[in-house]
């Protein structure tokens, strides 16, 4: 899994959580310091996310930030 694929699989992870409470970009956005313009691109995984930002997205989904990192690696030999 190259930083592109783990970028991506975060996002989804974090789409899957805001789905599961419900929460559009905006409404997830107020509750964390994170613009809802950003929360669409951490989805699409085309940014890098500091740390700051996770901690932020994991308040306002309610959840462990190690919880944004259970996802399955592909583990392909190059």
């Amino acid at each position: 899994m190259d930083k592109i694929e783990f970028r991506i699989a975060f996002g989804k992870k974090v789409e899957e959580c805001r789905k599961k409470l419900g929460l559009s970009y905006r409404q997830l956005a107020q509750k964390c310091d994170v613009d809802h313009s950003n929360i669409s691109k951490i989805e699409k995984g085309e940014v890098d996310v500091r740390i700051s930002t996770i901690q932020e997205l994991a308040k306002g989904l309610e959840v462990h930030p190690q919880e944004l990192f259970d996802f399955e690696m592909d583990q392909k030999s190059e």
